[in-house]
């Protein structure tokens, strides 16, 4: 079940042309009933059932949820919520260019480092 969520998490990490030159070693890997992205050994993202989820510092965090550009990220129904994830909604997951610039920020954020 979680292969289509790897394949299309690959995909997409190759559509926005994410350099692993400049970014280190990116790895979808499976993650419950889904698919994660670790960069450098640290997950970042995750896309699931319940959509796509990244990693972000809370000042981003929570000017996507201020703006209706995304959620709160919970796995489960009634689950608590995924600390430091935001789940995105569908309007950044069709603009490429805001997309990688988010996904660029949650690898900084997990690794410590700056890519851009």
């Amino acid at each position: 079940m979680a292969e289509p969520y790897v394949e299309n998490l690959s995909a997409m990490i190759k559509r926005l042309e994410l350099s692993v030159d400049k970014i280190g070693q990116l790895e979808c890997r499976h993650f419950f009933s889904g698919a994660a992205l670790y960069a450098n050994g640290k997950i970042c993202a995750s896309l699931t059932p319940v959509g796509f989820g990244l990693k972000l510092p809370a000042e981003v965090r929570m000017q996507l949820i201020e703006t209706i550009d995304g959620t709160e990220l919970r796995y489960f129904e009634n689950s608590p919520v995924k600390k430091d994830y935001v789940a995105l909604s569908k309007r950044v997951l069709q603009d490429d260019e805001w997309l990688r610039s988010l996904l660029l920020n949650s690898i900084e954020f997990v690794t410590g480092e700056r890519f851009r």
